[in-house]
């Protein structure tokens, strides 16, 4: 047994650390090649869900963006075509126009996985909702330049149109003759602007935060369907006017209608004292004045006047009714009703199929584009004339000849109005469609939007839709702040020409969301007064304005305080509106403030808002509107029609 050592089983205590230490740098080394297969891993999945985000996103975005760009920029060339009235070269954009948007479609395809991802899939629906909406937009372009092409020449657009030949009435005539050929094409078009609107309705504003591009982003969707919305409504309930429009130009059967002349230099609630009137017959699209008389022969042939209402008895110190003073509602139509019941009373009544108010704004309009017009040896221009502080050359003319006290004027001024009217439109059919047309087409259509141009026709379907046009000085239904300041010169004079005013819209909103609103209007007349003296045969243009005035503010607010003025009455309603009515002078080289405080009858939204529509009266021009929120200004503009916009 000496030859054996003898083995000792007991634990050593160096053994765990003879024994782990050549273990140990296996572990680490695999544990790091594991963490750096892992690292690998990790980076490949994030390379490859770039990689994937490139492809499958930001690729097609930057593309869709390209496109979408190019689209848009077609679409607004062929907008700006059709406001050139270049009916041939808006044909050809819009083609283009329908080529880049099926471009735009075709790449938004690739940007199809978005439909998966949430919120962005709203995002994704929204974009096609968009294209969809704008495909049927274009198709509805298209139907309108293929109704309107063959009339370009009749209306003075650029391009060829079919009917070239023969005089500017025998092209009218036929070109009115042919008009109920395309008239339904306005059902077509009315269908298109539905189905737009049906797209629009799936998009919801308020899914696009206000930090996205500083909220800009959101008003422009809001904008969008509220234009889609209005858009279609306003086509659909033009629709009846549109066809008709062949039978209100006289065909087949020959049309009449009364020409009321407002004198919005004696600013009355329609938009002018009714000074004069005409007979106008529409046969064929062709125009024939048939008469042409001053307003108070007609009044000397009314039967059984009624008593005068008490504006009039105590301001303009009448105890009847007479028709010349007939225009007291604010609301045109309204008025043209009360006008219709005495005139068909009168002595001198003639059967109309309407009544067509013009003032002298959309006279001066007309004549800025033919030019100078000649009646009676007399050359009438729209150059400024010192006379009168600047007024258009024919506005002094006519206040001369209608207005100075001489009996001989008195007894031969009925004809000037409509033989000036008559004057001007023979100026323009007597020219080429293309020389003046276009513009005069154009500029009427914006002095029937600045309510210089105001219609009243017995065909109901007809009257329908020029209210829906806003074209017949309607009082309207809002939901939201309204404003309508409406005012009477109950003085006799012209002072009107010589006043300017501004107005300011104050909003206090209590801690509660109560409104309380101040409306602050300044009135000014910087000019010396005319030489009123009925003896020396003065012409009083400019002398104390006695301003009748009743502000229509939403019904149900409540009256805090007024001054400035001389008189007032209580609150009342009226059209709808609650109404402050009162009285008060403004003298030559004088002014005069007048505040009116009141509660709004409901609250506002800080989120949302307040809405505020502004409606402008006939007859004014040029007046300056400012608001306020608190201590911010929230908007500054001269009121040239009416006007929405939201108060934040």
């Amino acid at each position: 047994m000496d030859g054996f050592q003898k083995i000792d089983l007991s634990p050593k205590q160096e053994a765990p650390t003879e024994i782990s230490s050549p273990i140990e740098p296996n572990k680490s080394s695999k544990s790091s090649r594991f963490r750096r297969i892992g690292r690998k891993k990790i980076l490949g999945v994030v390379l490859g869900i770039l990689v994937f985000l490139l492809i499958t996103v930001i690729l097609p975005s930057f593309l869709v963006y390209a496109s979408a760009k190019k689209t848009y920029t077609s679409a607004q060339a062929t907008l700006y075509l059709l406001k050139q009235q270049d009916i041939a070269q808006a044909a050809n954009e819009i083609d283009k126009t329908r080529q880049s948007l099926k471009d735009t479609q075709s790449k938004m395809n690739l940007l199809v996985v978005l439909r998966a991802i949430p919120i962005l899939s709203n995002y994704y629906g929204d974009a096609r909702h968009m294209l969809s909406a704008g495909s049927h937009l274009v198709d509805a372009g298209d139907i309108f330049i293929e109704a309107v092409e063959p009339y370009a020449d009749v209306l003075g657009f650029k391009g060829q149109g079919s009917f070239t030949g023969g005089s500017a009435e025998q092209r009218i005539e036929t070109a009115v003759k042919t008009m109920d050929k395309v008239t339904p094409k306005i059902d077509e078009i009315s269908d298109k602007l539905n189905l737009a609107k049906e797209e629009t309705d799936h998009i919801n504003p308020e899914d696009y935060p206000t930090f996205l591009a500083g909220g800009k982003l959101r008003e422009q969707m809001e904008q969008v369907v509220n234009l889609m919305d209005n858009g279609a409504t306003l086509v659909n309930d033009a629709r009846p006017l549109i066809k008709v429009m062949p039978q209100l130009l006289g065909e087949p059967k020959e049309k009449k209608y009364l020409i009321l002349f407002q004198n919005d230099k004696e600013l009355r609630p329609t938009g002018g004292f009714l000074t004069a009137y005409s007979i106008f017959r529409l046969d064929g699209g062709v125009v024939h004045v048939e008469s042409s008389n001053d307003i108070y022969l007609l009044d000397d042939t009314v039967r059984g006047k009624d008593k005068a209402p008490e504006p009039l008895r105590s301001l303009l110190k009448v105890s009847v009714l007479n028709i010349r003073d007939v225009n007291l509602s604010a609301d045109f139509v309204e008025s043209m009703n009360d006008f219709n019941d005495m005139y068909e009373n009168a002595g001198g009544y003639v059967n109309v199929d309407g009544i067509i108010a013009v003032d002298t704004h959309a006279l001066v309009a007309a004549m800025k584009i033919l030019g100078d017009v000649s009646v009676g040896g007399k050359t009438y221009t729209t150059e400024p004339d010192k006379r009168c502080g600047g007024c258009p050359q024919v506005i002094y003319e006519l206040e001369d000849y209608s207005s100075r006290p001489v009996n001989y004027v008195r007894t031969e001024r009925k004809g000037l109005i409509g033989d000036l009217m008559y004057a001007i439109m023979n100026k323009a059919f007597s020219s080429s469609p293309k020389q003046y047309w276009g513009p005069l087409f154009q500029e009427m259509l914006g002095q029937v939007a600045q309510k210089h141009v105001l219609f009243y026709l017995e065909n109901k379907d007809a009257q329908k839709g020029l209210d829906t046009l806003n074209a017949s000085g309607r009082i309207m239904d809002f939901s939201g702040d309204f404003l309508h300041i409406n005012e009477a010169n109950f003085g006799g004079a012209k002072s009107n020409m010589f006043v300017m005013q501004s107005v300011l819209q104050e909003y206090n909103v209590k801690g509660d969301g109560t409104i309380e609103k101040t409306l602050t209007v300044t009135y000014k007349n910087p000019h010396p007064p005319s030489d009123c003296n009925l003896e020396r045969g003065g012409l009083c243009l400019n002398a104390d304005l006695k301003d009748w005035f009743r502000i229509y503010v939403p019904e149900g607010s409540k009256l805090i305080s007024m001054t400035g003025q001389q008189s007032s009455e209580d609150p009342y309603e009226d059209l709808g509106k609650t109404v402050f009515e009162g009285f008060l002078e403004v003298r030559p080289q004088g002014s005069r403030v007048l505040t009116v405080k009141y509660i709004l009858p409901y609250k506002f939204d800080k989120k949302k808002g307040l809405p505020l529509m502004i409606q402008k009266q006939p007859g004014t021009e040029d007046d300056e509107y400012t608001i306020m929120l608190g201590k911010k200004e929230v908007d500054k503009f001269i009121l040239k029609t009416d006007k929405k916009l939201t108060v934040k």
